[in-house]
């Protein structure tokens, strides 16, 4: 047994607690007056707010980063290449098609960024990225 001395509206009250392993338990108050029990009153009790910080996925019209040969298109989440519809050596214009990312059950279109000449193609269909991987350079 546990003794515990409770204040509750500002009366003070001895408590014993007898741990019996479980959730369920038995308890001894002693009060100079006569003590009623009940269920705590849940309306009573004050919500605490949960904050989740969550980070926003890439959008897929993210500002392409430069690299040395060119602008580098990056997968912007991870996922599965259905198609891809450049090669090494094609003119592009800003808004083409350069592939098919299949993430989440959902086909997303992977867009040029900028109008130029395709550098690189390093992506297969059936192959899958990572967010962040290298897929396409254009030049």
């Amino acid at each position: 047994m546990k003794k515990f001395r409770v204040t509750v509206n500002g009366k003070t009250y001895e408590v014993e607690v007898e741990e019996i392993g479980g959730a369920s338990g038995s308890a001894k108050v002693t009060a100079s007056e006569p003590v009623s029990v009940s269920e705590p009153k849940v309306s009573a009790l004050e919500p605490k707010k949960v904050e989740e910080k969550v980070s926003p996925a890439a959008p897929i019209s993210e500002a392409p980063k430069s690299a040395a040969g060119g602008t580098v298109v990056s997968a912007p989440m991870p996922g599965k290449v259905l198609s891809v519809s450049v090669k090494e050596g094609d003119r592009v214009k800003e808004g083409d098609l350069l592939l098919i990312l299949e993430a989440m059950k959902m086909e997303n279109e992977i867009l040029a960024p900028i109008s130029g000449t395709i550098k690189q193609v390093s992506v297969s269909a059936g192959g899958t990225v990572n967010t962040g991987d290298l897929m396409v350079v254009i030049g």
